[in-house]
């Protein structure tokens, strides 16, 4: 009689209510302040502060300006990420069919209890965690959580096995599934955060993301520019109060060192060159939700795949045939007449189907079950009609799959005669048919073509197909409709292997991330033969290459899955925690993991990793909202593209950074050899704040935007310990800005020896800044000369430098601007100077890659 009001009252005391616990969502303005806990920001806040102090009012607004438009834009990319758990919440569903009180009442889904008995139709969504008690046909829909990739017969067996695989819990039903076919009921066993669902909740909650490699690397720099700027400011303090200069002065000085050693414009700069990536991937297919994921994909060593969908079309398609003791490639029926078996088999697949495909305005619909719309899609590819056939031999009466039987059967009038339609599982078919259909023959069925046809279902097993058997029988009269009447002494025709085939682009994709040096790992719930084939085809799984399954990673500890992970390709039949422990031990091996999903199950996972991608199209509301990519058209090849960007895009930022840091040293350099010799200040705070907004900040953005190179896909992904300054990157930034220093210092001197310190400030300050200007050019390659192919494929940078130059004139040559940043005109011979100075960091820094090309060269001789 179900249980009582009473007996649920107690118990929804005991076990609470059938939702979703919400968690915490932070506030915006929390979000906010969290923003400032980057080191460089909290150094750019210090910069400001200091110079507000000394009473360069401008410079410190103009800083915190910036910093403010910084944690504004991070701010709103967080607070789109913080909805997970509201989907999972949606996903609650608000009504339920129970036994109460002995009667079959509605209730809302929040209140159900363990122990209620829920009633399940074809349709309904499934409220609780049960146990089936009884059930007809039951196809249930477990994708979301499981991963299986077709609907899964349920039964009432019973299963002891604690280590049974979810997807392999026939007797088992879960919240949020779907009844694809038949009816049950099933007792409620968990609800709420106790389900199934409501553990992935969980899981969600206790991940927490992590920090991106980019973050790291800024976090470092801001620790080395404060470090710099702080021994620097002081040095020059100390040493200037040594000779006994003017305190206040000293002080001014030291702000305008504190001014030099940081790139106010760098935050800004990432952050707008991240948004630029985020705006080219989103046409290649891949939506980017958390700017710094753009640049964690460049790091990327491991993809953790899903199959279903990404690594494959998620359609099942039919592709081959067994007919007239023949294994065919389906594609080849096209070529010929079809007739007998063949047409046979064709027609059975359409007719004794539930299965329907409807294409209007809107597109193709595909309405049943998959294993069924792909027998339509095979006989539609051979130009057969179903509505029309349907019409010719009308449906008159029929037997339901069955997961006891595992056939279904239809039958159909012609005229005076009746057929009877039957498809099913193969073993169990060749034990119901008399007759074997064969070259246009009937003949008895014997146990050596028995034989024969076992052999080749074996042989379409192991290649992971789903194998169908099909066959027929004719009467005089109308035919009892049962089982046993039906579905004995049958005409076997032939059946059909089907698969869902990997997409056409997949292959030239993994092959792509072996050059990269990316190793490729599918995770899925099918089974294990089935994950290996498609594998295999993909050439994924190599000579070397294992396969686990979740019950097999179960029983392994930490230590064994962390000596074999290298080794595995393949995880088969995983549950959502297994999913994130293989996340956790490639992790732990220092490598950068990108996961892909697309149901509940997967969200965990996808939150644990560097990077989650969830699926677009078929892909949960919580899997996108724990992700920090989705692919918009579900295919693994745009993973690799979005790879391609990221390692772009971070490339370009080490130019942004390579470009501004050895400006910044060329101007801490000028000011801190100018105090130790005696000079008069050469620079003051306004000339390099405008130096470091104008004539540096938009270069730097410029060279944030340029093209990928052809070979960055041939390189192996970096580290994500490794230094922003390796690979010598930070010997060039020292090198070039004592190049910029020295140049600037002599300018200086030329001008302070011939004319007066005015005229030398004023020749400083252009020099300093044309240089800046034209060493943006070398930056483009380390390696390669800047009159290269590549000299004009990036027009953002010759339009950025057209424009710092035009500024930088107007300042130098507009009497008004030259009053407020304390400049005088300067004759030919000044400019001409001025030119020389400018240009030369071209001359210089194209001397040492011309050495450097040379020494290449020769070792590379000497080691042949």
């Amino acid at each position: 009689m179900g249980l009582s009001s009473e007996d649920v009252s107690k118990r929804i005391q005991v076990y609470g209510k059938n939702r979703m616990d919400q968690g915490k969502t932070p506030s915006f303005a929390s979000l906010f302040f969290a923003q400032f806990k980057d080191f460089l920001i909290l150094v750019l806040l210090a910069a400001a502060v200091i110079s507000g102090i000394a009473g360069e009012i401008s410079d410190a607004m103009l800083i915190i300006v910036i910093v403010i438009m910084n944690a504004l834009i991070g701010t709103v990319q967080e607070k789109k990420a913080q909805t997970s758990m509201a989907a999972l919440k949606r996903l609650t569903i608000p009504e339920a069919k129970v036994l109460r009180n002995g009667k079959r009442v509605i209730v809302k889904s929040d209140d159900l209890v363990p122990g209620d008995i829920v009633y399940l139709d074809a349709g309904d969504f499934v409220p609780a965690d049960g146990r089936l008690i009884e059930e007809a046909s039951l196809k249930i829909t477990e994708a979301s959580l499981t991963g299986e990739s077709v609907p899964v017969d349920k039964d009432t067996t019973a299963i002891t096995d604690p280590l049974t695989a979810l997807g392999d819990r026939s007797n088992s039903v879960y919240m949020t599934s779907l009844v694809n076919y038949g009816r049950g009921q099933f007792i409620v066993t968990a609800t709420g955060m106790n389900s199934e669902i409501g553990k992935i909740a969980g899981m969600i909650q206790g991940t927490h993301s992590i920090q991106t490699p980019l973050q790291k690397r800024l976090d470092e720099l801001g620790r080395i520019l404060a470090s710099g700027a702080i021994f620097a400011c002081v040095a020059v303090f100390a040493i200037g109060l040594i000779r006994g200069g003017d305190p206040l002065l000293l002080f001014l000085t030291a702000v305008s060192l504190a001014v030099a050693a940081i790139p106010e414009g760098l935050p800004a700069i990432v952050t707008v060159v991240l948004a630029i990536g985020v705006q080219k991937l989103v046409s290649k297919n891949a939506l980017i939700r958390k700017l710094p994921a753009v640049e964690t994909l460049g790091c990327a060593s491991v993809i953790c795949c899903d199959k279903t969908g990404t690594l494959t079309q998620n359609r099942m398609t039919i592709e081959k045939i067994i007919a007239n003791d023949q294994i065919q490639n389906a594609s080849d029926l096209k070529a010929k007449i079809m007739n007998g078996p063949e047409k046979m088999i064709v027609e059975i697949g359409m007719l004794c189907n539930d299965a329907s495909i409807i294409t209007s305005k809107d597109g193709v619909q595909q309405i049943g079950d998959p294993t069924e719309v792909a027998m339509i899609d095979l006989a539609e590819s051979l130009d057969y009609n179903q509505s029309a056939v349907a019409m010719k031999l009308p449906r008159v009466g029929e037997l339901p799959f069955d997961s006891q039987r595992k056939m279904m059967t239809t039958i159909h009038r012609v005229g005076d005669t009746w057929y009877s339609f039957t498809k099913g599982a193969p073993d169990i078919m060749l034990e119901r048919v008399r007759y074997y259909f064969r070259d246009n023959q009937i003949i008895p069925m014997n146990d050596e073509l028995a034989r024969g046809l076992t052999d080749k279902i074996n042989i379409l097993s192991d290649q992971a197909y789903r194998v169908i058997a099909y066959a027929y029988r004719q009467y005089d009269t109308m035919p009892e409709v049962s089982a046993e009447n039906l579905e004995h002494d049958l005409i076997f025709c032939g059946m059909t292997g089907m698969i869902d085939p990997p997409r056409e682009e997949v292959k030239e994709a993994i092959k792509i991330c072996k050059r990269a040096g990316i190793k490729t790992v599918m995770i899925t719930g099918d089974h294990k033969n089935t994950a290996v084939a498609i594998a295999k085809q993909l050439d994924l799984f190599e000579k070397d290459s294992l396969a686990y399954t979740g019950t097999e990673l179960s029983e392994m500890n930490d230590k064994e899955l962390h000596d074999r992970i290298k080794n595995i390709a393949v995880f088969a039949r995983v549950a959502p925690e297994h999913k994130v422990r293989i996340v956790n031990a490639w992790q732990r091996k220092g490598h950068v993991v990108a996961m892909t999903g697309d149901g509940v199950n997967d969200a965990p996972a996808l939150k644990k990793a560097d990077i989650g991608c969830a699926m677009g199209i078929t892909g949960t509301d919580v899997s996108k909202e724990a992700a920090e990519m989705i692919l918009t058209d579900d295919n693994f090849a745009t993973i690799v593209a979005a790879v391609r960007e990221g390692r772009g895009i971070y490339a370009n930022i080490k130019k942004a950074v390579h470009f501004l840091l050895s400006c910044n040293i060329a101007e801490i350099l000028i000011l801190f050899m100018a105090t130790i010799i005696g000079w008069v200040q050469p620079l003051l705070p306004i000339h390099i704040l405008w130096i470091n907004l104008i004539t540096d900040s938009l270069p730097a953005l410029a060279l944030g935007v340029e093209k990928n190179s052809a070979e960055i896909m041939n390189e192996k992904p970096r580290s994500p310990k490794e230094s922003i300054f390796a690979h010598g990157m930070g010997g060039r930034i020292v090198f070039q800005g004592m190049v910029l220093a020295a140049i600037t210092l002599m300018v200086y001197q030329t001008g302070f020896a011939n004319y007066n310190v005015e005229v030398a400030r004023t020749m400083c300050f252009a020099v300093l800044g044309f240089s800046q200007i034209t060493h943006a050019l070398n930056v483009r390659s380390q390696k390669n000369s800047i009159f290269s192919s590549r000299l004009f494929t990036n027009p953002y940078l010759w339009g950025a430098l057209g424009i710092s130059c035009v500024l930088q004139l107007a300042v130098l040559l507009v009497p008004a601007f030259q009053s407020v940043f304390n400049v005088v005109a300067m004759n030919t011979a000044q400019w001409f100077v001025v030119f020389i100075g400018s240009v030369c960091p071209i001359l210089v820094v194209e001397l040492t890659k011309l050495i450097g090309h040379v020494m290449r060269k020769y070792f590379i001789q000497t080691k042949k």
